[in-house]
């Protein structure tokens, strides 16, 4: 079973950060007191609000003192709750304003991995609107004003609570799963040879392999089955997969093809990396960019193989214009590595396996949360979302939830409202900024759930 998501209550002493943990809580178990400084230890319960589950950590008083003395060793303590924490609840009294050890603990958070949530506590009546003012100042989004000791704005600390328990939720789920079937460093490559018929598919297999293994002529369609051959390059296993041709669907008539062309997609699942190879006599055709799209589909790893190099003619313009016209033809990846080789000689082989490794190895990459939100923060601060009809796309962080390939949830407000040009902007600076390359990765966008709307 999946670990509960962690909150944090942190704050300087006094602003009610035990009174909000025993309502979470549901119980009287912290002490509370008008003299601050009461909880000293990291006391811990699970907490409910509307539905929501979690793991609450409520922290002695932020101070700034000496490690060594014992404000300063109960600091240590909130600092390591914060660290392990799924998400921060900073609480300040909003009725005192915003003090500047407030300021200091602010300056502290801004500068950890976790996501904060700012509650302005005893925020009932009028006197507290000024100390909400204040807060904005504090650069950890808007506040959410409360009032622990009388239940008020529970509700929207839901909401602000919900999508970072949500992404805490889906990222034990993918740590669960992953580490159920998590690749081993030295496990073997699955890689899948796919092309049109006769690009010579067994015969580079069989020049990888430095033996006939495979049937290979001039007659186009000899391969029928998926053929698997576990083999070893430069010490690194591999599992090589030949494939029958895959023709255009229309001209293909003869039953016994198309089971062939049925067994080499399911090829193509198992697969970790697909090598397109392309018969550079004839350039790239449109039944390529059809099969290559079908790759990236199903979400394997792609490199493109130029294959009888050392005949074509017009080199440089050939290699070149493939390239142009990959990236026109495959809108969700661009950069796919293209590579000159040739069965027959074996020249580009090696480069080529090399490739195949460096390609998995970004397509199984994991990004911390802290990484990969510090990169999402500029990119909308740099290309901030549209707002249709005037109403504002709001959106507040994104989390990795698989590898294999790479799949990203988007938390926000109003995401079903969000353009395609701009998630294929997110999705392209994932690529190029945190090391993902001309893999395909997969973004799904998320809304919090309304708990108080009805079901029909």
């Amino acid at each position: 079973m999946s670990r509960l998501p962690t909150v944090a209550i942190v704050g300087r002493p006094n602003v009610g950060k035990s009174t909000l943990f025993n309502r979470l809580v549901g119980k009287r178990i912290a002490l509370v007191d008008d003299r601050p400084g009461v909880t000293r230890d990291r006391r811990e319960g699970e907490g409910q609000l509307l539905g929501l589950s979690f793991r609450l950590f409520d922290t002695a008083g932020f101070e700034d003192e000496d490690p060594q003395s014992l404000p300063g060793r109960m600091r240590v303590q909130t600092e390591a709750a914060v660290r392990q924490a799924d998400v921060a609840l900073f609480v300040f009294d909003a009725r005192a304003g915003v003090t500047p050890l407030d300021e200091e603990v602010a300056r502290w958070l801004r500068g950890s991995d976790t996501p904060v949530i700012l509650a302005a506590n005893k925020a009932e009546g009028r006197a507290a609107e000024p100390g909400i003012f204040e807060s904005f100042a504090l650069g950890l989004g808007d506040p959410v004003p409360i009032s622990a000791e009388h239940g008020e704005g529970m509700g929207d600390l839901f909401q602000a609570l919900l999508p970072h328990i949500e992404r805490a939720e889906l990222e034990a789920e993918a740590a669960e799963a992953e580490s159920e079937e998590e690749a081993q460093p030295d496990a073997p490559l699955k890689l899948a040879i796919v092309g049109r018929p006769n690009a010579g598919k067994s015969t580079l297999v069989n020049q990888l392999l430095g033996e006939d293994r495979l049937i290979t002529g001039p007659e186009a369609g000899i391969t029928r089955d998926s053929i698997a051959v576990d083999w070893e390059w430069q010490g690194r296993k591999v599992r090589l997969i030949d494939t029958a041709g895959l023709r255009k669907r229309a001209k293909i008539e003869d039953k016994l093809e198309k089971l062939s062309a049925s067994d080499t997609m399911r090829a193509v699942d198992f697969a970790e990396v697909v090598v397109l190879l392309l018969d550079a006599t004839r350039g790239l055709e449109a039944q390529d960019l059809r099969i290559a799209d079908r790759v990236l589909e199903e979400g394997r790893a792609l490199l493109i193989a130029l294959n009888k190099w050392d005949v074509a003619e017009n080199q440089s313009s050939l290699f070149n214009g493939v390239k142009a016209a990959l990236d026109e033809g495959l809108s969700q990846v661009r950069g796919v590595p293209v590579l000159a080789v040739s069965a027959a000689t074996g020249k580009g082989l090696d480069q080529l396996l090399g490739a195949a490794f460096e390609t998995r190895e970004a397509w199984s990459r994991r990004v911390s949360t802290g990484q990969l939100n510090r990169w999402f923060e500029a990119a909308v601060e740099k290309n901030p979302p549209p707002a249709p009809g005037g109403k504002r796309i709001k959106l507040r962080f994104v989390t990795q939830v698989k590898t294999r390939p790479p799949s990203f949830v988007l938390f926000g407000t109003r995401v079903d409202q969000l353009p395609t040009s701009y998630q294929r902007y997110l999705i392209n600076g994932i690529r190029r900024e945190l090391g993902f390359g001309a893999v395909p990765v997969r973004l799904t966008l998320r809304a919090p759930k309304n708990p108080f709307k009805t079901a029909e």
